[in-house]
């Protein structure tokens, strides 16, 4: 995603004006058909920017008979501009997939969720996958399993802000009894912070110094 001039200067502005450097959220975007069950968990945010990518966890087919329980999605990683990854409560099934990555620098703004309804006596799976857009309106799916159907896209990011942050819902073991993992997903949108925004400046040409703004 490229800023023009004008996008970047408002946003130094805002920062300078702000005097805050500490990640923070302005929004939180969601979406209705997540799975019932589980306990949602703690809240994690990307150190240091947003994210511009996920993996996740997915527990494969296992074979359809009564003593098979499947559960799909068990975990989601975001992938910030650190190279870091953050994840809130993950499920203990499956294995991390392959990561998918927004192109030419865009940030992840909005997702889908593909959910399995309760099934009665028959084996529940609950979340079986996701989808992001990134910013520049690229969508991204990872590979996971197809039990039920994607639900409607959530809000989108307010302008000028991408997903910084996630806290999932995920069920606990159930021991004998059928297990879910991972059914349902928030996730948080933050503004640039101030080291974020000046390395777009100084791709602009554009040199920061606002400490006296900070105090105003």
């Amino acid at each position: 995603m490229e800023l023009s001039i004008s996008i970047v200067v408002f946003l130094i502005l805002s920062c300078c004006l702000r005097g805050e450097g500490a990640p923070h959220y302005v929004s939180v975007i969601s979406v209705e058909n997540g799975g019932p069950w589980g306990y949602w968990g703690k809240k994690e945010f990307c150190s240091h920017g947003h994210a511009s990518g996920f993996v996740l966890k997915v527990e494969p087919y296992q074979g359809g008979t009564r003593h098979e329980d499947d559960t799909a999605l068990n975990g989601i990683r975001l992938f910030c501009d650190d190279h870091k990854f953050i994840s809130s409560t993950v499920g203990k099934w499956g294995a991390w997939s392959a990561i998918k990555y927004c192109n030419q620098g865009s940030k992840l703004v909005a997702f889908s969720l593909r959910v399995e309804g309760p099934q009665g006596l028959s084996d529940d799976t609950a979340a079986n996958n996701i989808k992001f857009m990134c910013s520049n309106r690229e969508i991204l799916e990872s590979n996971s399993l197809e039990w039920g159907k994607y639900g409607s896209w959530s809000d989108t990011c307010n302008p000028m802000s991408f997903i910084c942050g996630l806290q999932t819902k995920v069920e606990i073991v159930q021991g004998i009894d059928d297990d879910t993992s991972l059914n349902d997903v928030r996730f948080f949108c933050c503004k640039p912070t101030l080291d974020i925004i000046s390395l777009y400046a100084q791709q602009l040409g554009i040199y920061i110094v606002c400490t006296s703004l900070a105090h105003l």
